[in-house]
């Protein structure tokens, strides 16, 4: 058997375990509807996914006064809070992740979602043992600072060199470049695909089962 390249594949959340990214861009829009602001449209609001909710919002909404952050995301929280129950892993999720927990990989999120939001999701997908570790975006910097990548690979003793970054935005991707651990873009959530390709990660998977694939035969 060929020696493993990664010893530990950390996952974002949103739009690469979980198919929600439509549902965010439609909360986003929906709460700057409600405080009477700019919408943004759907390329605009499917970009800051990934970031803090904070780092979002004001990206999202330039100019935005920065004393409106709380009540938009105030308004964020609550639209998604009552639709987030309708949300469900991409087909093949679960698999993936016992094949790869079987094998004897480490596996973690990284995640722009608050802990409370990751905490929920994991809970009603039953998932709350799946992963050896998790970072939020409300516990340290926002993507696509390393810090994540850096308090998980400490956490469980691994080398950056041996880890794998997976998302569907550029700022999982520059957040492994920036770690110095390697990248893989999936190309059915957030960002356009070319964006993510121009990054060059070490793959590019249009599906959740060519990933989990290329996974089995190259990881």
């Amino acid at each position: 058997m060929a020696k493993k390249q990664y010893d530990l594949i950390v996952f974002d959340w949103d739009g690469t375990l979980m198919d929600s990214t439509g549902a965010i861009v439609r909360c986003i829009q929906m709460a700057a509807r409600d405080l009477g602001l700019p919408v943004p449209d759907n390329r605009a609001a499917a970009y800051v996914i990934g970031l803090g909710l904070h780092e979002a919002m004001a990206a999202a909404l330039p100019g935005l006064d920065p004393k409106m952050y709380p009540e938009i995301v105030e308004r964020y929280r609550f639209h998604y809070l009552s639709r987030d129950h309708d949300l469900t892993l991409f087909d093949g999720v679960r698999e993936m992740l016992a094949d790869l927990a079987g094998q004897g990989y480490f596996l973690a999120v990284a995640t722009g979602k608050s802990r409370v939001g990751l905490n929920r999701a994991l809970d009603a997908m039953q998932m709350t043992s799946v992963f050896d570790a998790t970072r939020c975006a409300d516990e340290t910097f926002s993507k696509p600072h390393p810090a994540m990548l850096h308090e998980i690979t400490r956490e469980l003793g691994q080398d950056m060199q041996r880890t794998v970054m997976i998302g569907d935005t550029t700022h999982d991707l520059l957040m492994a470049r920036n770690a110095g651990a390697a990248g893989i873009g999936v190309h059915y959530g957030a960002h356009e695909a070319a964006e993510l390709d121009a990054l060059q990660p070490a793959f590019s998977a249009s599906s959740v089962a060519q990933l989990h694939q290329w996974l089995l035969e190259h990881a």
